[in-house]
């Protein structure tokens, strides 16, 4: 395997300046190119000045600083690249753009020399084959910012030498970053396992559940996610999100689990793109994200009876708990009586689904999501029907919020809000395990590391919730809406059936 001691990095913006940092801190020469020689000028000023804080900060070492910089070399002609170990491009997005470089490269450097790409949607395959040696291509993808993000997708092309890939690896732990592993698929692990929160928060919004706000508020106070879906496209960008959601539903030839929502093809139209337009999915003032108030909690009835539906034993089982701790005991009936708040725990279904099927009185019937479980300060999720009259719902909401628990009240949904974008992201995640990306272990350490999800990444999530509910909330969304993009995927389905993990791989591979 190559000992990579020098890397050459082509382009000098956020990206290429944040992988010659941890390059030059972990003891490696960089030769740093740019077409633009003042953007390189511009790159080392700025190491120089974040070097200066982290020793400031008492981060890094005056010796280290001063020593990083110096390994850091600025080159005015892409020929510097000659004596490079490895050379990454960090160039504009455009595959034309990275072919021509690297044929470029080809003629400069070594035989040996590794050509990386740090690509984020554009095929490593493809690239590779503009090269005559295409077996020392891969890709090198880094997530922004570089030294804060401790995850790079290895990405291995058609035509990748294996020994290629065991380099890269190995370079990016003395880096001191997480590497993993992935077969050359649109969107890697990374971009392609993100379908799942931002396509459906999308598509909940789309279907004018909640407002965008309350969505996130979801996402993060019932499901225990660091931001919501929209908080995230603002940070984004809608100039980078909805091309990314274009591209890789188009690559997956419009597979349905990937398909785009005209919420964002119209906000990017707009230029509503975020925090950086100042105006997004919210508003920011000086920076700050502005957050509608929440709707204020009604008085709760006095003497209030409840009538709890027995159809779904877990979800019945939590509601009866948390009745039982706001001093309310459901009505002991085969039937609800003609006075009763009805409450309803479906898993995938939507309340009208309910209503219809068990002849409820709909006016009177809400639903719970009961699936993150109840506790006093995790937000609670009660769902409306079309046919539920406003002094039920203010009732429910009031019950529900007795202990000073946030509650979002909700229009009807199968798989309410936190269900469906959950069940999505488990169920996206299993289907790149299927088809053989990345390791189940590569797939929840990417994307722990590189979207932040809780429960250490989406398959660990899923069993932390229990996939046999998951797979129960997806046939029911399949069921309800008769929507393909919530057919379960096989890897999901069959783990469930054979009470294994969706981590396991299978015991024995086929020949």
């Amino acid at each position: 395997m190559k000992t990579i001691k020098t890397i050459g990095i082509v382009g000098a913006g956020a990206m290429g300046r944040g992988i010659a940092q941890i390059a030059a801190q972990a003891g490696l020469d960089v030769l740093l190119f740019d077409l633009n020689a003042a953007a390189v000028a511009a790159a080392r000023e700025s190491l120089q000045q974040i070097w200066d804080k982290l020793v400031a900060k008492e981060k890094l070492s005056a010796d280290l600083a001063a020593q990083s910089l110096a390994r850091v070399h600025a080159c005015a002609d892409i020929a510097e690249m000659a004596r490079a170990d490895l050379v990454i491009e960090a160039v504009v997005e455009r595959l034309d753009v990275k072919t021509d470089l690297f044929r470029q490269l080809e003629g400069i450097v070594s035989t040996d020399c590794i050509l990386a790409s740090n690509t984020s949607s554009l095929s490593i395959t493809a690239i590779a084959q503009a090269c005559e040696r295409p077996g020392r291509v891969a890709g090198y993808h880094f997530f922004n910012p570089v030294p804060l993000m401790k995850v790079v997708e290895v990405i291995d092309g058609l035509r990748s030498d294996p020994q290629t890939g065991d380099a890269l690896m190995a370079l990016a732990r003395v880096m001191g970053h997480t590497p993993v592993r992935a077969r050359d698929m649109p969107g890697f692990i990374v971009n392609h396992a993100g379908r799942g929160m931002n396509v459906e928060g999308l598509k909940t919004a789309q279907e004018s559940v909640a407002p965008f706000y309350q969505i996130d508020a979801i996402m993060r106070e019932q499901a225990g996610f660091r931001m919501g879906p929209f908080e995230l496209l603002d940070l984004t960008g809608l100039d980078v999100s909805h091309p990314v959601m274009e591209s890789i539903y188009r690559q997956f030839f419009d597979e349905p689990r990937f398909r785009p929502s005209p919420i964002t093809s119209v906000r990017s139209a707009g230029k509503m793109l975020g925090r950086k337009t100042e105006q997004g999915f919210y508003k920011y003032v000086d920076g700050r994200k502005q957050i509608p108030q929440e709707p204020a909690v009604p008085a709760l009835p006095e003497g209030l009876r409840v009538w709890l539906a027995p159809y779904h034993s877990v979800g019945h089982k939590r509601a009866a708990a948390l009745l039982k701790s706001l001093g309310v005991t459901p009505i002991a009936a085969e039937a609800p009586p003609d006075d009763a708040l009805i409450v309803v725990t479906p898993y995938g279904e939507d309340t009208a689904c309910l209503v219809g099927g068990h002849q409820l009185d709909g006016e009177r019937t809400v639903a719970l999501d009961t699936f993150f479980g109840l506790e006093q300060g995790r937000r609670r999720v009660v769902m409306c029907s079309a046919a539920t009259q406003a002094p039920w719902r203010d009732a429910a909401h009031a019950l529900f919020a007795s202990d000073g628990t946030p509650v979002s009240v909700i229009d009807d949904s199968a798989g309410f809000v936190a269900q469906r974008i959950v069940a999505a992201i488990v169920n996206v995640a299993s289907d790149i395990a299927q088809q053989a990306i990345a390791t189940p272990q590569d797939i929840d350490q990417a994307v722990a590391l590189g979207l932040g999800y809780p429960k250490g990444g989406p398959l660990s999530m899923g069993d932390a919730l229990g996939s046999a509910h998951v797979l129960e909330i997806l046939r029911a969304m399949h069921r309800v809406t008769g929507d393909m993009r919530y057919r379960p995927s096989p890897w999901l389905q069959r783990r469930v059936q054979l009470g294994m993990s969706l981590q396991a791989q299978a015991a024995v591979q086929a020949r």
